[in-house]
């Protein structure tokens, strides 16, 4: 029996012996297992600070920080990002050993990592970065972002300090290693201390490399004491993917 073609309409009928792949030995297949493999490209587009440390020079390599704000300083106006975190600090005076990038969310939307990756590569690419030592840290909704962000690329941070964020605990154990340093606090009516716990908590069950503290008495800004504390930068900076590569090979 011939398959006939009817003007532009392929006909949705399959007859025996018209298509022999669709044919098994118990009948007809209804269905066929394909499988794609392809590159996915697109445009985005983000606004965002830049830190430099002091004395930066082109003979050396230096750590990466990235900072992911709030649900309220999204927009186009950076000032706002200002508002908190390191860029706040930056702007009052502080120096920081690390590259400082601090992007700003469109409104209307939340952290999307296919930005984030993209901006990390922009700047791997135009600065003298470590890669070795790649840093994400946010809060609130950021906080959100830098979990999110550490599902999607763990391979390539070094460590992460999310703060009264929140994600998804089934798919958290992916991290596996990465070294984690949460902070909520326990008064939090905003973004629940739970939100974090239920990740820890995950993480532990899964033998991860995390810790959380809480602030008792603190209710949703517990950012302004973390990144007031040097004890985090100094623990960044002893994380790098070299020291877990070591340790997994031990």
């Amino acid at each position: 029996m011939n398959c006939k073609i009817y003007g532009i309409f392929l006909a949705a009928f399959i007859l025996s012996g018209c298509s022999s792949s669709f044919v098994t030995e118990s009948g007809l297949k209804r269905q066929q297992e394909k499988k794609l493999k392809a590159e996915f490209k697109q445009i985005v587009e983000v606004n965002y600070l830049l830190y430099l440390p002091q004395n930066y020079t082109d003979d050396e390599k230096y750590p990466l920080m990235m900072f992911l704000h709030g649900s309220g300083e999204r927009g186009t106006d950076l000032e706002l990002v200002k508002k908190h975190g390191p860029p706040k600090l930056i702007e009052q005076g502080k120096e920081f050993p690390f590259i400082v990038v601090s992007p700003q969310c469109p409104s209307e939307i939340r952290w999307k990592t296919n930005i984030l990756i993209s901006l990390l590569d922009e700047i791997i690419e135009n600065y003298n970065v470590d890669e070795n030592k790649i840093y994400i840290t946010g809060l609130s909704m950021g906080g959100y972002g830098t979990w999110k962000l550490a599902n999607e690329i763990p391979e390539r941070l070094a460590a992460i300090v999310p703060i009264c964020g929140w994600g998804d605990a089934w798919t958290i154990c992916e991290i596996g290693d990465l070294p984690v340093w949460a902070f909520h606090g326990a008064k939090d009516v905003v973004v629940p201390i739970q939100k974090s716990k239920e990740l820890i908590d995950a993480l532990n069950r899964c033998k991860g490399n995390s810790k959380l503290t809480i602030y008792p008495e603190t209710n949703h800004d517990s950012w302004t004491q973390t990144y007031d504390n040097s004890e985090i930068y100094e623990w960044l900076l002893k994380q790098s993917l070299n020291q877990r590569k070591k340790l997994n090979s031990n």
